[in-house]
């Protein structure tokens, strides 16, 4: 038996191998140990972490994209918030009666002075013979003929009536020239149609003069009884002309739920009506992005209607106010609660027109219809304009998709 200090261990005198693997594995240990504390390797980890890189271009582009935002709004604002909008009229009679005929069906384009919808006549004609038989009463002791009387004072009543549909094609036909939406040789020929209603006007009201003189100084126009019954006769024409509710000017009926056999109330809406000569776009802006919108710049327009096709326009006027919501019982301006942690942006509307007028004007474009707009508040041939353009020719292909 082997003393105490020269003894082997049993179990590596047994297995030699083993031992010889042990002291292998602490070698390589150790040596990971030491790679484990170099500094040099913590560096090159790091400087190949891509999870670092994604963060750190990730941070580059939300500080290009900001800066963007806000100098594109100052320069070349943006807003899909923008509506087609029209002249809507809402047809009503000026006479209550019922509904005999209607002309005309839903989306049906007509011109001025076209008939929509006609009110029983029968009440109406019974009216204008209570007034001939009126006056007819009142100069029956005149040698003037009462026939005469009664035919000119209806050719007053339907020169009066067509002047006044004049004089209202005239002053719209004016502010539409104004805006450039229809051409001086339109306006010409409402002031021509205008011009010709007064004459004819002026020519029955001569007529009737004339007829009138005739009664002589007793029964002349100063009877009161001739006037009370000629003014009874020139309402009830006018009242039988009012029946037959025609077309204010060119346009569209659209929404038409009108029905014979409907009465209809003096003064109540009965019909939708566009008026076709006027058309422009409506486009809501923030208040941080009209700081530099002015009159007259240039915009870029799409419509969701013609997808792939940019239109231009120009900035005609911008809102002086909206309505925030705010009430007062007296009419004054009261600040409403809010009781949200960030107010939303408020948004003004701001007036553009097409170019080239409604002889431009996409047939496809309906009235309500999306449009998308870039507004070139600093000029069109900035670095930033350019690429607010390109990036709505862009969205005017992908508008082919959504």
């Amino acid at each position: 038996m082997v003393g105490e200090t020269g003894t082997v261990p049993r179990a590596e005198q047994a297995d030699p191998a083993a031992s010889g693997v042990t002291a292998q594995a602490d070698t390589i240990v150790s040596d990971n140990v030491v790679l484990a504390h170099s500094p040099d390797s913590g560096t090159d980890q790091r400087k190949s972490n891509p999870a670092r890189k994604a963060g750190l271009l990730l941070a580059l582009m939300a500080v290009l994209l900001v800066g963007w935002y806000a100098v594109s709004d100052r320069l070349a604002p943006f807003s899909a918030r923008g509506t087609v909008s029209a002249y809507v009229a809402q047809i009503a009679p000026r006479v209550a009666g019922q509904v005999t005929e209607v002309f005309v069906e839903d989306n049906t384009i007509v011109d001025a002075g076209m008939p929509l919808f006609q009110l029983d006549k029968r009440t109406f004609e019974l009216a204008v013979r209570q007034g001939e038989a009126a006056l007819a009463q009142a100069v029956q002791a005149t040698d003037a003929s009462a026939v005469a009387i009664a035919s000119s004072q209806a050719r007053v009543s339907k020169a009066r009536a067509n002047l006044e549909n004049a004089q209202t094609a005239a002053s719209r036909a004016r502010s539409l020239v104004e805006r450039g939406v229809v051409s001086q040789a339109s306006l010409d020929d409402t002031e021509s149609v205008l011009r010709v209603a007064i004459a004819e006007e002026e020519a029955a009201q001569a007529d009737l003069q004339s007829a009138l003189l005739q009664l002589g100084p007793d029964g002349g126009a100063s009877n009161p009884q001739v006037l009370s019954a000629q003014l009874q006769l020139e309402q009830a024409h006018l009242n039988l002309l009012y029946s037959t509710v025609v077309a204010p000017t060119r346009g569209v009926v659209t929404n038409l739920q009108l029905a014979i056999g409907q009465y209809a109330a003096a003064g109540s809406p009965v019909m939708t009506f566009l008026d076709a000569r006027g058309g422009w776009i409506t486009v809501d802006l923030r208040e941080n992005q009209i700081g530099n919108v002015e009159p007259g710049d240039a915009v870029d327009l799409l419509f969701d209607a013609m997808p792939g096709q940019i239109f231009t326009g120009r900035v005609h006027s911008i809102a002086w106010g909206i309505d925030p919501g705010r009430t007062s019982a007296r009419g004054l301006m009261q600040n409403a609660p809010e009781n949200k942690w960030f107010e939303p942006a408020r948004r003004m509307p701001v007036h553009i027109e097409l170019d080239g007028g409604m002889e431009t004007w996409p047939l496809k474009v309906k009235a309500g219809a999306k449009v998308s707009a870039v507004v070139y508040a600093g000029g069109t041939g900035t670095p930033i304009a350019r690429v607010a353009g390109a990036i709505l020719r862009l969205q005017s292909w992908l508008t082919y998709l959504y």
